[in-house]
């Protein structure tokens, strides 16, 4: 063991676990079966950041880094791209879109930054009309980030909602529609359901939140609370299945306090 590894290094260990007389494991993983692997390092790096627990962010940052080197090492082994090929890329990528530091577009606020970076990226990938930037944002992002990612870029163009007050009067006609499809079959009960989803995304967008993280927090309200619903029930001798729904309500309001 050296004392101190470098990013060559780190390199040279892919290769060795890839290699010949390599790692059984390592020696058959593919893009397709890596992927989980990726979303699942990016969250952990999200949750080392929520929890600031810079020590663990070190760790995650690294896990990715090592994602990255694993495909780009997987693909040059084909014949195709190779990791000098990712740092070209993102490379070239950073100073095209900031036309603003590398060539002569203005842009002096934030909101200037993100105009400018939406228009080179159009211009580089070939986008002859907006619908075209809207249908390439991945379908494969989490359905919240993915529904805000493309209000955002339909704003671009000025197809928006003006006011928070207009994105909760949509709210409150998609809920109507859906008390209306619940009698009309699954299909327009998912339609309406998903509007309704949509809409709450559209508000947090007036409102600067993350859905996802929005979300989550609740979640984690959730299990707080129902913790101690169960744990005053068990300090009273009874179980979950014991308590009425009226009981737990009432120990629900309780946690709140």
């Amino acid at each position: 063991m050296k004392e101190k590894y470098g990013f060559d290094d780190l390199v040279e260990i892919i290769r060795t676990l890839r290699g010949e007389n390599g790692c059984p494991w390592d020696k058959v993983q593919t893009h397709e079966t890596l992927r989980d692997s990726m979303v699942e390092e990016a969250y952990e790096v999200v949750e080392a950041i929520n929890n600031k627990d810079m020590s663990n962010l070190c760790e995650e940052l690294g896990d990715v880094l090592l994602q990255v080197i694993f495909h780009s090492m997987i693909e040059a082994e084909k014949g195709g791209f190779t990791l000098e090929d990712v740092y070209d890329g993102i490379s070239k990528k950073m100073i095209s879109r900031h036309s603003h530091i590398f060539a002569e577009d203005v842009a002096n606020t934030t909101e200037e930054v993100l105009v400018n970076w939406e228009k080179n990226k159009k211009k580089e990938k070939g986008f002859e009309t907006q619908t075209q930037v809207l249908e390439s944002v991945p379908k494969s992002l989490p359905a919240l980030i993915r529904a805000r990612k493309i209000q955002a870029k339909a704003a671009n163009v000025g197809f928006d909602i003006q006011t928070i007050e207009d994105a909760i009067k949509k709210l409150e006609e998609e809920i109507y529609e859906l008390k209306n499809a619940l009698n009309m079959g699954e299909e327009a009960i998912v339609e309406e359901y998903g509007d309704i989803l949509f809409s709450c995304v559209n508000i947090s967008r007036f409102l600067s939140l993350n859905p996802e993280f929005a979300l989550t927090n609740s979640s984690e309200k959730f299990i707080n609370r129902f913790r101690y619903i169960e744990e005053t029930a068990l300090s009273k001798g009874k179980t979950l299945e014991n308590l009425t729904i009226s009981e737990m309500d009432e120990l629900w309001e309780q946690s709140k306090q």
